[in-house]
């Protein structure tokens, strides 16, 4: 079959779902999924509606069937799915159960190759069970690592005769990659339903799979872990704290210059109160990009002031962080070097030596260890721990977009509230 584009409605609120539907099949998207998220939040209605507002497209329930495939597979088809969604690692017989319940409503299985049941040999056995087609699925929090290959829908697309979708990542650029494998079903979501011209989007996504050439994606890429300091000059800190769950700031810490951002690996050091030796002689073992992080116990006298930051512009750090004192901020300021601390004071210390410099220290609330990654802005100081920075970098990039989308629709004249349909997500009294 020629490749088709479904567009995967992963939302949690029916009616952003059902706007993005409309918008895409006005450009002649007619693959439309009602994804986990979607039927999870707002029930099998979504799949019923879908099917009386879009009656000549296909209609895709994403339900993620494990067990009681006979049950779950009637639910979806009698909603008016014509495509029902199992899991790959499922047993066979519910997946039988599943394909007799198609054949019974005249619909589709597609079985979902997800994590275990990724592999060729299970692509052959579910393929032997009467499905329809099969799925290689690149799972949302995989694709936050950067990680986004082709290699196994290729395998898959050579050792099996059904259709083969691929999801997970795909925007104009990358798409041209999975068409090339072989993906005859090309799911697409965040492409489409983050950008805040639905339109353009999807012409581009056409554009790219008729001519096989890339076309350069409104939307961010998936970044590997070179590429995440330029993420971090673009979101904001809480867009990061966001995408941490709502974690990683760094209480009691504020900007001392404004209209400044920082991002960069973290240079520790743990001093004495009011002794500059140590701060003094981490400038020297920081790299261009570092941010120096110093543990000065919350209090004063100043442990940095206008010479040591004058060394930091001369060698490109990415600024300073002081859960401690500084001072000559006027002068900090001119140079606008992006310095954060818990207090301001003219009061100097001395170099005493005491402390040391790259172990983990206790910033206010947080524990940073040498090489986590910091990031400060107008809103205060995150702190991002290293093992996880591409994972961050990616879904802080994912909150960002998904803002943008919702400020759009702020801007066409609905509410926040109305938007994200808050009174349906208090809970209950």
């Amino acid at each position: 079959m020629e490749p088709v584009i479904q567009l995967a409605l992963d939302f949690v609120d029916f009616p952003r779902a059902l706007k993005v539907a409309r918008e895409a099949y006005e450009c002649g998207i007619r693959w439309i999924e009602a994804g986990t998220p979607l039927i999870k939040s707002c029930g099998i209605e979504s799949v019923r509606i879908l099917r009386k507002e879009f009656p000549d497209a296909k209609i895709i329930a994403d339900m993620k069937v494990m067990d009681t495939g006979r049950v779950e597979a009637e639910i979806g088809f009698k909603a008016g799915a014509d495509i029902v969604v199992v899991m790959g690692n499922s047993s066979d017989q519910t997946i039988k159960e599943a394909v007799e319940a198609a054949e019974n409503y005249g619909g589709e299985i597609m079985v979902d190759l997800m994590e275990e049941s990724a592999n060729i040999k299970r692509a052959k056995e579910v393929e032997k069970l009467g499905i329809n087609y099969i799925g290689v699925h690149i799972p949302i929090d995989e694709q936050m690592t950067g990680n986004i290959s082709f290699s196994f829908l290729k395998e898959v697309v050579k050792n099996v005769k059904v259709p083969v979708a691929i999801a997970g990542g795909l925007n104009s650029e990358n798409i041209v990659d999975a068409v090339k494998a072989g993906a005859s079903i090309l799911i697409v979501g965040g492409a489409i339903t983050k950008s805040e011209n639905v339109k353009e989007a999807v012409e581009n996504l056409k554009k790219a799979i008729k001519t096989k050439v890339p076309v350069p994606t409104v939307l961010y890429k998936r970044v590997k872990e070179k590429e995440v300091r330029k993420v971090f000059e673009i979101v904001s800190t809480a867009n990061i704290s966001d995408a941490l769950h709502r974690k990683g700031w760094i209480s009691g810490i504020l900007p001392v210059v404004e209209n400044v951002k920082m991002a960069g690996p973290a240079i520790t050091v743990r001093t004495y109160p009011g002794d500059w030796a140590k701060p003094v002689e981490a400038v020297d073992i920081a790299k261009e990009g570092d941010v120096i992080v110093i543990d000065a116990g919350g209090v004063g006298p100043a442990v940095w002031g206008e010479l040591a930051t004058n060394s930091c512009v001369i060698k490109k750090v990415a600024g300073v962080v002081i859960y401690g004192a500084i001072r000559d901020i006027e002068e900090i300021r001119k140079m606008k070097f992006p310095a954060f601390a818990k207090l301001i004071t003219p009061q100097a210390g001395e170099p005493k030596g005491f402390g040391e410099i790259n172990i983990p220290v206790r910033i206010g609330n947080q524990i940073v260890n040498p090489g986590d990654w910091i990031v400060g802005d107008s809103d205060g100081v995150v702190v991002i721990p290293k093992d996880k920075v591409v994972e961050i970098a990616n879904r802080s990039m994912d909150v960002f977009e998904k803002e943008n989308r919702i400020r759009k629709e702020i801007k066409e004249g609905r509410t926040l509230s109305d938007i994200t349909e808050i009174l349906k997500w208090e809970k209950p009294k």
